[in-house]
């Protein structure tokens, strides 16, 4: 499998797939392979994938994405950034319909500095473990690993990879009987 890192292409494919990935969505959650096989041979093609692409060169994620700050994420990056965290919310967010979770007030993220994250040690936790992939229960997420696709190179490639490993065999997959080099 060709990895693919240009944004313009990996636009233009995801929405050229878009049917296709909704379809694979739908197989993956009646196809009766146990979540735990999906979420493994997930980790696997992310751990290759990863190696391979610097997220430090893109922050695509960073341009196209608000995500929920909590006030422990506040106080975390408001005190990174020596202000309080009623400054820090007035400045950088805006609320949610939920009770005390918040989200940036503009897109790109005030805090994108060309590619890379200016408060990197200090960033929210949704987006220290965006693109979320490694986390268990992959199936029950895919409705937003489908929109990531459109616009993370990293989601983009997994799920292709996905794809092309599950879909092809079907409810045969083996997690057991795969090995690294059968992922990519």
């Amino acid at each position: 499998m060709d990895l693919i890192v240009d944004i313009d292409r990996i636009k233009k494919l995801s929405k050229k797939k878009e049917e296709e990935n909704w379809g694979f969505r739908s197989f993956l959650k009646s196809c009766g392979i146990p979540s735990r096989n999906i979420d493994l041979i997930t980790r696997r093609l992310y751990r290759k994938i990863a190696a391979k692409i610097d997220c430090g060169r893109c922050g695509n994620c960073c341009k196209e994405m608000r995500p929920v700050l909590t006030e422990k994420d506040i106080s975390t990056c408001s005190h990174g950034l020596n202000l309080t965290g009623t400054e820090f919310k007035k400045q950088y967010l805006a609320a949610t319909e939920e009770p005390d979770k918040y989200t940036f007030n503009k897109k790109p993220c005030p805090f994108l500095d060309g590619t890379l994250c200016s408060i990197y040690n200090f960033r929210p936790l949704e987006c220290r473990s965006f693109p979320h992939l490694p986390k268990k229960n992959l199936v029950s997420r895919l409705i937003s690993v489908i929109h990531h696709c459109s616009f993370c190179p990293l989601v983009f490639n997994v799920y292709e990879g996905l794809k092309a490993r599950i879909w092809s065999l079907g409810d045969d997959v083996d997690i057991d009987e795969l090995d690294e080099d059968d992922l990519l």
